[in-house]
């Protein structure tokens, strides 16, 4: 049975994540080790003590990018492998580093950037982000468009066909959502997210973005690995460009999902914090057997189907 590795994006984190298996396992621990020496603070701190910063973007992102990394080196060094590879936005760069084109000490220093750069273009304030629920995605677009006269406002993330993100300034994502409201969308959450990512008002962040990875070397990829922004396979040539366009280009996630299923896969497990992206595949499609690793229970268990 074909299977893919799905990471963990950002608002997954939470105090205490990985630590159970950090105290197992020596080889969480290292890679703990190896972001604190990178990074110069203590990731094991950042991640297990109650803090203001883990919700910040500039700590948030290499954080869930460790403990990622960590439960995908767990795997592989049990002898689990994947067949392909995706993640959602920042999981995306762990998702290269299981691919064999990144390795983590530049991958945990790029995302630390990332995560600067993100939240500099964005400050807290200047943006919202709203979920909209079971709404047709021509609705939704044609809103956002409507209101872009207000200012920036768009699909941010095209979670599951019943999910749909849409973020950018304030004012303007108001206004889709009273048209959304006037087109009869009875349901639409806002999120408690730091930024509007995934809009053009991280146009800055693309750019700088643009510069850091000038000076990244990208190793051939192992496994094919899924883009957000395309929903396709990446192909070599192009890693630099998607990433950029990453941070203020739509995440199509389902899509990303036909995709790997298109390639033959028919198991998933989500390697991170958290279950979100468990509780999209359900929505996107059941046929998929779904596991996670994210503590003990869950690594046992997904051991259990994989042998």
């Amino acid at each position: 049975m074909k299977t893919a590795f799905l990471f963990s994006g950002q608002g997954a984190q939470y105090v205490g994540m990985g630590q159970e298996l950090f105290d197992q396992e020596e080889i969480v621990r290292q890679t703990f080790d190896e972001a604190s020496d990178v990074l110069g603070y203590d990731m094991a701190e950042l991640c297990f003590t109650e803090n203001e910063r883990l919700n910040q973007t500039e700590y948030t992102q290499p954080a869930i990018l460790t403990v990622s990394v960590a439960f995908w080196r767990l795997l592989e060094a049990k002898g689990y492998h994947a067949d392909a590879v995706a993640g959602l936005s920042l999981g995306e760069y762990t998702a290269l580093v299981a691919s064999g084109a990144l390795d983590f000490k530049t991958a945990v220093a790029l995302v630390a950037k990332r995560g600067s750069y993100m939240a500099t273009a964005a400050p807290q304030g200047t943006g919202k982000m709203v979920a909209v629920m079971n709404a047709p995605i021509e609705t939704i677009e044609e809103a956002c468009k409507q209101a872009s006269e207000r200012g920036i406002v768009s699909p941010a993330n095209y979670n599951t066909p019943q999910q749909i993100v849409i973020g950018g300034e304030v004012v303007a994502v108001d206004e889709a959502v009273e048209r959304l409201k006037e087109a009869g969308v009875k349901r639409m959450i806002p999120l408690n997210v730091s930024g509007p990512f995934h809009t053009a008002l991280l146009k800055p962040a693309a750019d700088k973005l643009k510069v850091a990875l000038e000076e990244v070397t990208f190793n051939e990829m192992t496994v094919p690995v899924i883009s957000n922004t395309t929903a396709q396979v990446m192909q070599q040539d192009e890693i630099k460009e998607l990433l950029e366009r990453q941070v203020m280009s739509p995440v199509r996630f389902y899509e990303s999902v036909a995709t790997l299923k298109e390639l033959g896969v028919e198991r998933i497990i989500e390697i991170g914090p958290g279950k979100v992206l468990s509780g999209f595949i359900k929505k996107i499609d059941k046929t998929l057997v779904m596991s996670r690793v994210e503590d003990s229970n869950t690594l046992q268990e997904t051991e259990a189907g994989l042998s």
